[in-house]
């Protein structure tokens, strides 16, 4: 059809030339006008809305390809496919891809038009067009190796956008790690980095895109002036009015092709580059599925798993086995224990079962249903309720049994919301106890047949950790089979059970007195729990010790009863979940949000410079036709002159376009840059709780497609609409000028347009800010399963998860179809109104006498009339596009202007730089709460830690150990009170001065991507030699140095190549690097087993000997050699003494080491009775570890006790013999020792 048009515009100036006119000729010309331009409007809104939802159909099935994909990968593959790389592949590649169809159709199309022009021109002007062709071939010569360099341009860019994204995933996911060690800068200056050669590549592909606008718009150009010396020096027809504007027509009917064959080979290069990379993730490594007979008959009915001579690895390239010469048998019902140093392979044998590390050899047998709890944490964005589920109808009996044997209810009812409380990101409104606790209840309401709970204990305290072990495990799930790794040495006398690991292999296996016979390294962890325990008796006395049994019996009778103040730490007020509902604007905000993005990117001058030149091309243009319509009137003008002339005016022209171009490259990527410095200097700048209540996928969405958008799709959008902006005035001016009461119709019209846009505009506006807030779940969704594939994998719901995500998707896709059909529905009100111009000005070109106007003018009224319903339309569409793309612009800016936290550095009160000298630090009055409105967590604590003392904080979990930790390193500033540390106020310095002279080992253990030399020194402070040093002392060196790039072997995303115990001795690495006066250590061993924890407590107090440290701990042992001890509850401080004070009292501490000995008590009576017998039959005498002399002494000692303790037991103690264990020696400890075996005697 728009090949018609310049036939129709050559018989209507034929009609206008004829001397007799033939009123019923020319009507018939306008009616054919008529059908022509209604049937191209509405082929063409069908070809877009066709196009576009088949485009959102592929983009939809590519997103859930990658979903699927990521279902299946292996762990080779999550290697090389970061989280942040697969989300970039859903938000930006998947997007690009739903571009396909339209681009393609519109490729094809503009070049078949481009042909039928010149066919059409061939027919009116013959062999004068030849020459025509010549610069339209060399122009589409030059395509190939401009799309190869605009494609190399996109891929490079599409790399560094994946790594940017990569690091700032990275970034938001540890950003607390990040706030503590006051690393926002090191970690800033990486991201920027990576956008700094993203932005590199983004100039190259723009600056391209311009000189391609050149490029097209120079071939009309070049093909009109050489096909009028064609004709000229062929002399093949006449220059007349008709003859001319039908070229011109045939010719203008080219711009709309060439208009878009740049955009066309952009995006279809883009789509090429997305495809590849597309394509290269979905045939990576899948996981080979070794679970095939998991649910099948067992072959025996005892056996649920087995494995034999299995040799397992994580990476295939690296030539050492994780795991070799497994073999393993377990029937039906029993309890396993597998234990082991830090690093031995203990998680990778869990893996090995559920089918998730890559099998070299032998046999893998799993027969029933799995229930898998991960070491770290795995928690949904979602209620708590909807985490225990875990997609399986309520079942009210089964679920409150699992609430209450994980020890969970007590939380929940203390929770304003109760079970339907929402949990952050990654839970980070719960405590570490509480996560590891729903990861259990979530495993014991599925009802499986096999559990393998990997160290489920490490997050909570003693005595939940013995509930948890006896109610739920023995308990609950009595008649399962359960494997449980575990570094609680005092749980392995109940279990069937134990697998021993060392260095990739099970050494020992048996139950606790086999194993134990057998000596080697088992004995070691069992001495350095009992060494551990050692320190725990509080008295001598027989009153005391009569009360440490009272105490432990009435907390283990009433442990159930007991308020627990777990929840208290975020409890949010009635009505008030922690996470909000995304914002999104509302409203129309008129020409705002346009100068917002002018304005924020300093762009006004460029934005002015595109609108000049944008002027300048259409007046060169218009004047260039001018020239001809009035040139051919002129007789004395030889034709040569006339073509010159249009030829030079044409030329110029093109630079104006290059001009016009130019400056929106340049405004765009000033935009780039300012719009993402301020959104990172906005994001690195906002407080802790900022991340604790928004989702980290809200973040990377606007991190990832929104400046997308504005990288990509805002700055050519601004020079689209400028550009058809000017023509379509001028359009009408010189319509205008040959028929004026064009001009009433035309504003007519431009009124009416404006008026259906305006009923268009905010319905598509809030359409596309929907679209908005619907990408964030989609992103969501995919970066959490990233995370847990691995128990999502293990309890085998990946349909539900990817019915889901089909669910999210499609939610997605519905916003984008409405929109696509709002817009389409506007265009063909727009197409109706603009085509009523065109039809009024050719009927008033019907009507007009003979002579009354030039025929060279009503050739040049209607050449400009035939384009002006597509530059209205494409006016439309593009105006349409950019305010949708503004909405991008608005979200961005939303997280730009967050509320900060303190500044870093107060210029005018900086510490000195001894500061702090001694270590000394007061808490007066402090109070704390989360949020306004929050309830207090902290609550008036008042204290004094001395310079130079070890301070334990011990509590319940969720008691606020951690809050205080929080209010030290001010992640939370103080409501009321005041920490003082050396006389100096902290909250009247700088964070960074503050976080800098700090150390710290958090709860969770955390590594970047990277070297092992980056993770330990990430700001580059320290030698080779002082890193080697400290790894020594962390007990890491060994392992490092039988790697073979030594510092500089990899570690990978959220260090998943590296076990958590070793994470968590990476972390004490960076504290003995730092040294700095206060230490704190916030359940800084809860991942690592005694006989580390022993070694680790050892060079901490040798290490850190003048520092104050302060201990958060659930582990009693770790505390019970504190200087001081200071017991919270309810975020109020119950007592602060001396250790030794507080267990001669009836206090909470004595209760809480009563606690911990009953549980190991309870789980270990009878094995120790056993290892008594062990001892006497060996004649070795040993207690927990220590040195308590010889036999002389120890008859001495264990006689002291005789009357009170020794009640009815036959035993020889000259048959015993000590001998020295640890190489300490203390009388209290051996004291303790004695009282300890006395009283297990007496059990």
């Amino acid at each position: 059809m728009v090949i018609v048009s310049p036939l129709l515009l050559y018989a209507f100036v034929d009609y206008n030339n004829s001397e007799v006119k033939n009123l019923h000729h020319g009507l018939l010309l306008v009616g054919c006008l008529i059908v022509v331009k209604v049937v191209e409007s509405l082929s063409n809104r069908q070809f877009y809305f066709t196009a576009r939802r088949t485009g959102m159909r592929m983009r939809s099935a590519l997103m859930v390809k990658v979903y699927e994909k990521q279902l299946n990968l292996s762990n080779l593959g999550k290697k090389r496919h970061s989280t942040g790389e697969v989300v970039n592949y859903i938000a930006i590649d998947a997007y690009r891809m739903g571009d396909f169809p339209m681009w393609f159709h519109l490729g094809w199309s503009c070049f078949l038009q481009l042909f039928l022009s010149i066919g059409i021109l061939y027919s009116i002007v013959g062999l004068g067009v030849l020459p025509g062709l010549v610069p339209l071939v060399i122009c589409g010569l030059l395509n190939f190796p401009f799309a190869k360099a605009m494609q190399k341009s996109q891929l490079e860019l599409m790399v560094a956008q994946d790594k940017r994204l990569r690091s700032t995933s990275e970034i938001l996911n540890n950003m607390k790690v990040i706030k503590l060690q006051s690393w926002e800068e090191k970690f800033k200056k990486i991201a920027e980095s990576f956008r700094e050669t993203e932005v590199h590549w983004l100039r190259e592909s723009q600056f391209k895109r311009a000189y391609g606008t050149v490029l097209y718009w120079m071939s009309p150009t070049l093909v009109s002036s050489v096909v009028f010396f064609g004709c000229v020096l062929l002399k093949s027809a006449p220059l007349d009015a008709a003859i001319i504007f039908t070229i011109l027509a045939a010719l203008r009917t080219m711009a709309e092709p060439v208009r878009l064959l740049p955009d066309a080979i952009s995006a279809l290069i883009q789509v090429k580059v997305s495809l590849d990379r597309i394509n290269s993730f979905l045939i990576d490594d899948e996981l080979k599925d070794m679970r095939k007979k998991r649910n099948q008959e067992r072959e025996n009915s005892h056996v649920c798993i087995k494995i034999q001579d299995g040799d397992f690895i994580w990476d295939p390239e690296s030539p050492i086995p994780t795991l070799t010469s497994i073999n393993l048998e377990v029937k039906h019902g029993q309890k396993v224990a597998v234990c082991g140093p830090v690093g031995s392979g203990k998680s990778s044998m869990l893996y090995s079962i559920l089918g998730e590390i890559s099998k070299i050899s032998g046999t893998v047998g799993v027969f029933g249903s799995i229930a898998y709890v991960s070491q770290t944490s795995w928690i949904q964005s979602g209620t708590i309720q909807d985490n225990i589920l875990y997609g399986k109808p309520m079942d009210r009996t089964n679920y409150e049994k699992a609430i209450k044997v994980c020890a969970l209810d007590k939380d929940i009812e203390s929770f304003s919301h109760g079970d339907l409380t929402e949990i952050g990101q990654r839970g980070l409104n719960l405590s570490g106890g509480q996560k590891q606790r729903i990861q259990l209840a979530r495993a014991v309401y599925n009802d499986a047949d096999i559990y393998l709970l990997d160290d489920p204990f490490s997050a909570v305290d003693a005595h939940t950790a013995s509930t948890l072990f006896k109610d739920c495990v023995m308990t609950c799930l009595e008649g399962k089979t359960v494997i449980l790794v575990t570094h609680q040495v005092e749980f392995l006398s109940s279990v069937d059970n134990i697998l021993v690991m060392q260095d990739g292999q099970i050494t020992q296996s048996g139950n606790y007195e086999n194993v134990l016979m057998a000596g080697t390294s088992f004995e070691q962890l069992v001495n350095a729990h009992k060494e551990a325990v050692t320190g725990l008796n509080p008295s001598t006395s027989e009153n005391k010790t009569r009360n440490l049994h009272q105490s432990s019996e009435e907390i283990n009778n009433n442990c159930l009863n007991k308020e627990n103040s777990e929840g208290q730490l975020m409890k949010a007020p009635p009505g008030v979940q922690l996470t909000k509902e995304e914002e999104k604007e509302t409203g129309n905000f008129g020409w705002k949000p346009f100068l917002n993005y002018v304005v924020i990117s300093e762009g006004l001058w460029f934005l002015f410079s595109c609108v000049l030149s944008q002027t300048g091309f259409v007046a060169l243009q218009a004047a260039a036709s001018y020239w001809l319509a009035l040139g051919i009137q002129i007789p004395k003008m030889t034709t040569i002159m006339l073509v010159c002339v249009y030829t030079l005016l044409s030329a110029v022209s093109t630079i104006f376009v290059f001009f016009r171009s130019f400056f929106a490259v340049l405004l765009g990527l000033k935009a780039s840059k300012l719009f993402f410095n301020k959104f990172m200097d906005s994001i690195f700048s906002a407080p802790m709780i900022f991340f604790d209540s928004t989702p980290v996928g809200r973040i990377l969405t606007r991190a990832s497609s929104d400046l997308s958008v504005i990288d990509f799709d805002i700055p050519f959008s601004f020079a689209y609409v400028i550009g058809s902006g000017v023509e379509l005035l001028v359009m009408i001016l010189i319509m205008a000028s040959v028929t004026w009461q064009v001009l009433i119709v035309a504003i007519f019209g431009l009124v009416a347009s404006k008026y259906a846009q305006g009923y268009y505009q905010p319905n598509a506006r809030e359409l596309m800010r929907i679209n908005g807030t619907t990408k964030a779940p989609v992103m969501n969704l995919a970066s959490e399963t990233s995370l847990g594939v691995a128990t999502i994998r293990a309890f085998k719901m990946q349909d539900r998860f990817f019915k889901e995500y089909l669910k999210l998707v499609d939610t997605d896709a519905t916003t984008f179809y409405f929109s696509n059909a709002t817009l389409e529905w506007l265009i063909l009100r727009i197409e109706a109104l603009s085509n009523l111009t065109l039809f009024t000005a050719s009927f008033l070109l019907v009507f007009i006498p003979n002579g009354f106007v030039p025929s060279g003018l009503v050739g040049l009224s209607l050449s400009y009339a035939l384009t002006f319903t597509g530059t209205q339309v494409f006016l439309t569409r593009w105006y349409c596009s950019l305010a949708n793309y503004i909405i991008s612009v608005e979200r961005v800016k939303q997280f730009m202007h967050i509320p900060p936290e303190p500044p870093a550095i107060v210029m005018n009160n900086r510490p000195p730089s001894s500061w702090p000298s001694k270590g000394r630090i007061h808490f007066e009055n402090l109070k704390l709460r989360y949020r306004p409105n929050a309830p207090l967590v902290l609550k008036g604590i008042t204290c004094t830690f001395k310079e130079g003392t070890r301070v334990g904080i011990v509590g319940r979990t969720g008691s606020g150990k951690t809050t205080l930790i929080t209010a030290l390193f001010r992640l939370v500033e103080p409501d009321n009170g005041r920490i003082v540390i050396d006389g100096l106020d902290i909250c009247t310095i700088g964070l960074k001065d503050l976080r800098m002279n700090l150390s710290v080992i958090p709860q969770e253990p955390t590594l970047f991507r990277g070297s092992i030399r980056t993770n330990l020194d990430p700001l580059g402070l320290y030698s080779d030699d002082e890193i080697w040093k400290a790894l020594d002392k962390c007990q890491l060196k060994t392992t490092i140095r039988s790697l073979p790039n030594l510092l500089d072997s990899l570690v990978t995303d959220e260090g998943e190549n590296w076990s958590a115990g070793q994470r968590q001795l990476f972390c004490l690495g960076r504290v003995l690097l730092k040294r700095n006066k206060i230490l704190v250590l916030d359940e800084a061993t809860a991942s690592i087993d005694s006989a580390t924890d022993v070694i680790l407590q050892r060079i901490i107090r040798k290490e850190f000997s003048s520092c104050t440290v302060i201990t958060v701990a659930h582990r009693v042992p770790t505390v019970i050699d504190s200087d001081k001890v200071m017991v919270l509850s309810f975020g109020k401080m119950m007592e602060y003494d001396e250790p030794s004070k507080l267990i001669e009292t009836d206090s909470f501490f004595s209760k809480l080491v009563a606690e911990y000995w009953s549980s190991c008590r309870r789980n270990s009576a009878d094995d120790l009775q056993f290892e008594f017998k062990v001892m006497k039959d060996k004649k070795i005498g040993y207690m927990f570890g220590d040195v308590i002399g010889d036999g002389r002494d120890m008859k001495d000692q264990v006689t002291e006790h005789r009357s009170r303790t020794f009640v009815a037991v036959d035993v020889n103690l000259q048959d015993f013999i000590a001998v020295e264990v640890s190489g300490c020696c203390s009388c209290r400890r051996s004291q303790t020792s004695a009282t300890l075996l006395a009283l297990l005697l007496q059990t």
